[in-house]
């Protein structure tokens, strides 16, 4: 499975991508591929969104339409999905890109909830979008800061089995689609 995984945040100690590496660590024969150029999309514009949409633009679609599968790991800003992670799904309204694409959603977050606003708002966001979110293919992460150490990497082992079981939500409901060979 060819897995493209996109933290929400662009600060470089983010703990939403911290879980993103967690996750390309943990997950065994899945080809992961980071998407790092989410701050490089320019703000979406309708009038550019066509043949002509900007090399970035093409180049993210192109990701998505290469791989089985997207995952989303999201801070919550303001009660929802940061501006640029929404600015990003935008850009694919209109293509088509999420149509039918199987998706896993997390949300990561210091506080108790775990940034379910953000998840929550991601979820319909990508319904709108007509993606594929399998049932056990969502998760929200609370006290991420506890469960990661100075690094920045995981360290909570309940955390890292619950990522496991969403890539297994995952790579079951490709499998039952017949996605998978």
């Amino acid at each position: 499975m060819k897995l493209l995984a996109i933290s929400g945040s662009l600060k470089n100690t983010s703990s939403n991508t911290a879980i993103v590496k967690a996750i390309k660590r943990i997950a065994n024969n899945v080809d992961v591929t980071i998407y790092t150029a989410l701050g490089d999309l320019p703000h979406f514009n309708p009038d550019l969104d066509n043949e002509d949409a900007p090399e970035t633009v093409s180049a993210f679609r192109e990701l998505i339409r290469s791989n089985d599968a997207v995952l989303f790991c999201t801070p919550e800003y303001a009660f929802g999905m940061p501006g640029v992670l929404k600015n990003a799904l935008d850009w694919t309204v209109s293509s088509g890109e999420f149509v039918e694409k199987h998706v896993i959603a997390l949300s990561a977050s210091p506080s108790f909830m775990g940034g379910d606003k953000a998840l929550s708002s991601l979820v319909l966001t990508l319904s709108a979008l007509s993606a594929v979110v399998p049932q056990g293919a969502q998760l929200s992460i609370p006290g991420i800061t506890k469960k990661l150490d100075e690094e920045g990497e995981l360290i909570d082992q309940s955390t890292e089995i619950a990522l496991k079981g969403v890539l297994l939500a995952l790579t079951e409901s490709l499998e039952k689609q017949n996605i998978l060979n």
